[in-house]
């Protein structure tokens, strides 16, 4: 069969390998797709831009592609599967009215309280003075996230009054969209944030191995939020007595939710928990796709073939994998490197080395901002390589993804040198 993957980043370069892994897979087409997939065998990129349904559909129905993968939270949003739907072809991701779990925190904050999911206490305005009163009121620290689609920086961790108002004040000034602007003002919990990015046919929901991002870009998960710049799996916090509760309080309950909303929902449902010093689980965002660089953790384990699952979620026929995903043993870590600037300004075209000799050390470099010019690779973006690395035990794979990453090179190559280290330290 023939797939075509939307997307340009770290994700839609893991999915894609992860599909050619399988003997039923005879190529897979990526839109527009990056100098990682315009250069892995079985791969093709072509010129179109993620939101141009109609070009992706004469192109699918020319092609005879049987299954179409959307990466992206923007083309969920904008009603990508809800398009491909009405032409009768199948594509896999929640439809537009689905991808509200993402596209707005104060939709997902309403749908949470209705179905009694824990979540921290969150007040949404439309006034900024009327947000900036109420955080004077709550004080310090507090959680400021602009309610739209932000690509993981709209949210801001305030620890001071100031920097809740000056929050306050670049999301209604339109730095992450001008319609309808919105801010969620929510209560800031302390623990250990964990991905689960789960599969749901809307009928039955199957989480994946828990994996940890590393938000923050310093170490120490300190400055500024980023898209993420590193992640490892499985995540030990997440015992398995834990993701019981889990699926039967949080994923479960969601779905039932969605199913009393009329909403269809197949796809990717991640769910963003905080796990609390108590071990108590909260949501403190959902996302209708699957996460990045969480995916390129977690498919590397993977080895049930990916297409299986994600055409069993758009069949309904989900329930024949239950508690049966099966998995490589070890653990597996993802690092990022990102053009030095990043998340603020920074160059792009900056000419990359080394790759093929990280990959001789057992790894696989995953692309996200890179692009081919001439035959030569050059860093296209703010994240531009996720170098992953299996091993027997986290402390092997994190070993062998910075061996990896020394060999990498390019003008203001920057990564964060602790990826993992929370459960190393935590174990210990």
């Amino acid at each position: 069969m023939k797939v075509l993957v939307v997307g340009n980043g770290g994700r839609e370069h893991a999915i894609a390998k992860k599909l050619l892994e399988s003997t039923r897979i005879k190529q897979v087409f990526c839109v527009p797709g990056n100098g990682g997939t315009a250069t892995t065998e079985g791969c093709q990129n072509l010129p179109l831009n993620i939101d141009d349904f109609q070009g992706m559909e004469r192109f699918v129905m020319v092609n005879n592609i049987s299954l179409v993968i959307v990466g992206p939270e923007l083309p969920l949003s904008l009603g990508i599967v809800d398009y491909f739907q009405q032409k009768k072809l199948m594509a896999f991701g929640p439809t537009q009215a689905g991808a509200q779990i993402e596209s707005s925190k104060s939709w997902a904050k309403e749908l949470m309280l209705e179905a009694g999911i824990p979540t921290p206490k969150a007040a949404v305005f439309t006034n900024p003075e009327a947000a900036k009163a109420y955080v004077v009121e709550q004080g310090t620290p507090i959680v400021i996230k602009a309610d739209g689609l932000a690509s993981g920086k709209g949210v801001t961790v305030a620890t001071t009054v100031k920097m809740a108002l000056s929050a306050i004040n670049t999301i209604f000034r339109g730095a992450f969209g001008t319609d309808n602007i919105r801010v969620v003002v929510e209560e800031y919990v302390t623990g250990q944030e964990v991905s689960i990015l789960a599969l749901t046919d809307g009928i039955t929901v199957e989480p994946l191995l828990p994996a940890q991002d590393h938000k923050a870009i310093g170490e120490g998960d300190k400055g500024a939020n980023t898209g993420g710049m590193g992640a490892y799996a499985p995540a030990p916090i997440i015992t398995p007595e834990l993701m019981e509760r889990i699926q039967t309080e949080i994923l479960e309950p969601t779905l039932v939710a969605l199913q009393k909303r009329q909403i269809d929902y197949r796809g990717v449902l991640y769910a963003g928990l905080m796990i609390t010093a108590e071990g108590e689980p909260q949501v403190l965002e959902f996302n209708c796709r699957f996460g990045d660089p969480e995916t390129q953790a977690v498919l590397s384990l993977l080895e049930t073939p990916l297409e299986d699952l994600l055409l069993a979620c758009c069949q309904q026929r989900l329930g024949e994998f239950s508690s049966n995903i099966r998995w490589k043993e070890g653990a597996s870590v993802c690092v990022v490197l990102a053009s030095g600037g990043y998340p603020g300004s920074y160059q792009k075209g900056k000419t990359i080395t080394g790759i093929e000799e990280a990959e001789a050390k057992g790894v696989e470099v995953f692309h996200a901002g890179t692009q081919l010019k001439q035959q030569q690779l050059v860093s296209d973006g703010g994240r531009v390589l996720g170098v992953t690395a299996v091993g027997e035990t986290l402390q092997q794979a994190i070993a062998k993804a910075y061996e990896a990453v020394d060999c990498i090179e390019f003008e203001g190559v920057y990564c964060r040198r602790d990826i993992g280290r929370r459960a190393l330290v935590d174990k210990n």
